[in-house]
């Protein structure tokens, strides 16, 4: 069997990507139905398409198509378009309509998927003292900013389920992106409750190790008091570990990282990891060693995935797997109300008996998950059961994170709905609104 080593591409590892213009190439998809082929193209002409040949050649079974979760993961479905948004699509492609109305047609569909869920753009967006808006930033929950490097808009291969699909469509109006990292400096000395960056995308983990520790630097020089942690959202442990193995920047990248932990900042690597069969590769494993001998604490997450993962033996075994190689398991999300939601979106009842029934079977040490959790406009809200209160079954919940940190680990009750897959789905139980409604009417004009 090849090492890890012998089956790295010879040049820059983004000349092995395929996206919408050249997947036909693929030798496994060369091989479907021309049909099953035109579905994926009317699909990734509205939701974004690219994966490498490390996610093809490892991770997906291409013995087990169309069932595979790696390539329900990587590959545009016809499911994943509701069906007028896929009859839409469809007709432009088969009457042979140009660039034009190819661009128009999917724009139009896609402002319809909710592009920026739970107020990203309203509500999110900070500004300095002197009022300039910071577009490439949010900040949401006082001690965490997050930070969207510019060179940062793309990654390794796409999640068909990603909530920031709309960072890679083309559609300059709903990016985020920030080029200088001077402005997330004086931001956080304006701020001085906030203790941690988070850098997203996209992925960072895309830059070479030259741009990002360029921003790092920046903030090392700037000696902010008030910070403690970097955060790295990034998904390159599964879909390019050798990101930190082989790639010519590897050992520079890692340096960054040890450099930010030797100066008394840690370093927090929110890694992504969908299913299981991502973390079996020698590749990511000698990758998470690489990355933990810097002093980087690697934190995994996942949203509960219908088609892919939502399986609790699987979500058992792989916080195990997780904790075994020096992980800390530290979210189960609930797919996001944008995109695909209504094709990755499962139950919240159903979400809490998955999580529950994994977490039953997970040792102490992996039991620093939380969730089900929805991130949603008023804050990160967990499901935390279905008690029966005066002889009425309800659904318990409560506040992870707020608008206003008052709301957090504040419990409250909705009415029992097994169909609800977001939080706007459900109801009050025992009150005409749930606690927080009025005060979001007010501050931030929702109702």
């Amino acid at each position: 069997m090849l090492t890890y080593q012998e089956t790295v591409w010879d040049e820059s590892p983004h000349l092995g990507s395929y996206t919408l213009a050249n997947f036909r190439k693929i030798p496994q998809i060369q091989e479907m139905p021309e049909e099953k082929k035109f579905e994926m193209e009317v699909v990734g002409n509205v939701l974004p398409f690219k994966a490498n040949n490390y996610v093809i050649e490892q991770l997906i079974d291409w013995g087990d198509i169309p069932n595979d979760p790696m390539f329900v993961l990587t590959f545009p479905q016809k499911g994943m378009l509701k069906p007028h948004h896929y009859a839409k699509m469809a007709s432009v492609l088969e009457s042979g309509g140009d660039r034009k109305e190819i661009s128009e047609a999917a724009n139009e569909i896609r402002l319809k998927l909710n592009p920026h869920p739970a107020g990203q753009m309203e509500l999110n967006v900070p500004q300095l003292k002197d009022g300039t808006k910071l577009y490439g930033m949010q900040h949401k929950y006082k001690e965490t900013c997050l930070f969207f490097p510019s060179q940062s808009q793309t990654c390794h291969a796409y999640c068909s389920f990603c909530f920031r699909w709309p960072q890679f469509v083309g559609m300059d109006e709903m990016k985020f992106a920030m080029k200088e990292g001077e402005q997330l400096v004086q931001y956080v000395q304006e701020h001085p409750e906030i203790s941690d960056i988070l850098f997203t995308g996209g992925d960072p983990m895309i830059m070479s190790a030259r741009m990002f520790g360029a921003y790092v630097d920046t903030l090392l020089e700037a000696k902010i008091p008030n910070l403690r942690t970097i955060r790295i959202g990034t998904k390159s442990l599964s879909y390019w570990p050798y990101k930190f193995l082989t790639d010519k920047d590897a050992d520079e990248m890692l340096d960054i990282f040890d450099r930010i932990t030797q100066s008394g900042l840690q370093v927090a690597i929110m890694a992504h990891f969908n299913h299981i069969n991502e973390m079996t590769t020698p590749a990511l494993k000698d990758a998470i060693q690489a990355v933990r001998r810097t002093g980087a604490q690697i934190r995994t997450q996942s949203p509960l995935l219908a088609h892919i993962n939502d399986d609790a033996e699987m979500w058992s075994r792989m916080w195990h797997l997780q904790v075994q190689m020096g992980c800390i398991p530290y979210y189960m999300f609930v797919v996001r109300d944008t995109g695909a939601q209504h094709y990755f979106g499962v139950p919240l009842v159903r979400a809490h008996n998955i999580f529950r029934t994994a977490y039953m079977k997970t040792s102490g040490l992996g039991r620093t998950v939380r969730g089900p959790s929805m991130s949603a406009t008023p804050g990160k809200v967990m499901i935390e059961g279905t008690p029966t209160i005066n002889g009425q079954r309800v659904m318990q919940l409560r506040f992870l994170q707020g608008r206003n940190p008052d709301w957090v680990q504040r419990p409250f009750f909705a009415k029992y709905d097994e169909d609800a897959i977001w939080l706007d789905d459900l109801k009050p139980v025992f009150e005409d609104s749930f606690f927080f409604d009025q005060e979001m009417k007010e501050k931030y004009s929702l109702s």
